[in-house]
């Protein structure tokens, strides 16, 4: 079974240091309502909104919605199974989320090499 692993870019990548709600949901191909979904559902997000209410997401919290992401779309958790899984071991989860990225990102590198001979 084939799962499409996003390319978000690393943490370091982002070279901003907000994020609008469309910029991340333009980053995951997630609808906006996705987003907020999310957060309600998920108590480890946590944007900082400005003055007049609207969300700014900071590269930690890409990084969380990428491993809820991960999560929800790539290894099929349900909500309350992902909740679960990262109440019992964020670290573990984040850290396998971090590895399906970079070995993600090698297979396209070596796609490249092929196509390239």
């Amino acid at each position: 079974f084939y799962f499409r692993y996003m390319q978000i870019p690393n943490t370091e990548e982002l070279t901003k240091r907000y994020y609008s709600i469309g910029e991340v949901a333009n980053l995951f191909e997630v609808n906006a309502s996705l987003i907020r979904f999310w957060e309600k559902e998920f108590s480890q997000l946590h944007p900082k909104k400005n003055q007049r209410g609207k969300r700014m997401y900071t590269p930690k919290d890409i990084e969380m919605f990428k491993v809820i992401y991960h999560l929800l779309k790539e290894q099929g958790y349900t909500i309350e199974g992902a909740k679960r899984r990262l109440k019992e071991n964020k670290e573990e989860a984040m850290n396998v989320s971090a590895i399906a990225g970079r070995l993600n990102r090698i297979k396209e590198e070596l796609i490249k090499i092929k196509e390239n001979l």
